[in-house]
């Protein structure tokens, strides 16, 4: 028998060993799981979108606004680059802006003028610039932890998840830091909250209404919440995804004069 054991010592050792890297590959770094979720939010390919905006004040709509959005990745720090259109209202209709990957540009054709604009300045409600261009988050933030615990997704349904908590890692982040909810079974965005340098909550962002977009389930609708005032809410819908080339001149500013829509 003591000779079976001294045998057999080097064999489960062995075994132990491999067992233990594989749990470590298996187990899924906080940044990956960003990345993981960012796949889900984010097409791979360039592709074109609407985006119609709807502000609510104490349930009541107060304003809306709708966005031709064509987006592609920077082949060099694969960060999204977008162009975004005006479509409604008529007031608004054909302006431009351009979001480049580290700034962004408002383009009015009745003035010709380019004005440079900050990604958390608002758009419409809680919607700000940098949340209606595609972004990548694992570009500009750092994960540094995840914990699994249980969370209530936007339809108010408890699901496992993994609370990331994102800093930003470069100065182009359009918030500071981030805590996102990701589903532990399907790596989807499920909710996300935004705060300041402060350290104050701006908003509280719930990711809804799942349909199969490109072949794979992608969230369809956003729903913004103010941090101070719960009943003010913006609500993000995304309709006509289509996989097209966004040429590399639309997303030059000296462009944005001569843009035409196709």
């Amino acid at each position: 028998m003591k000779t079976l054991r001294r045998l057999l010592a080097p064999v489960l050792a062995c075994a132990s060993l491999t067992l233990a890297t594989h749990d470590t590959r298996a187990a899924p770094s906080p940044q990956e799981i960003l990345v993981a979720s960012d796949a889900v939010r984010n097409p791979d390919f360039p592709f074109g979108l609407t985006n119609t905006l709807t502000e609510y004040r104490q349930g009541k709509q107060t304003d809306s606004s709708t966005l031709a959005i064509y987006s592609r990745a920077d082949p060099n720090g694969g960060q999204f680059r977008s162009l975004v259109r005006y479509v409604a209202p008529a007031r608004d209709a054909s302006k431009l802006i351009l979001f480049n990957g580290k700034d962004l540009w408002f383009y009015d054709p009745a003035s010709k003028a380019s004005i440079r604009l900050s990604p958390q300045q608002r758009l419409l409600g809680q919607a700000s610039n940098g949340d209606v261009v595609t972004v990548n988050l694992a570009r500009d933030y750092q994960a540094t932890s995840a914990v699994e615990e249980d969370t209530q997704d936007g339809d108010r349904q408890t699901r496992r998840s993994h609370r990331l908590n994102l800093a930003a890692s470069t100065p182009d982040a359009t918030y500071a830091r981030i805590d996102m909810w990701v589903d532990v079974a399907t790596a989807r965005p499920l909710k996300a909250r935004f705060y300041a340098d402060s350290g104050k909550l701006l908003k509280t962002a719930y990711y809804r209404r799942y349909q199969s977009v490109f072949g794979i389930q992608r969230p369809t609708e956003t729903v913004i919440i103010d941090g101070l005032e719960p009943d003010w809410v913006t609500v993000m819908r995304y309709t006509d995804w289509v996989k097209r080339e966004v040429p590399e001149t639309w997303l030059q500013r000296d462009y944005l004069p001569r843009f035409r829509p196709e």
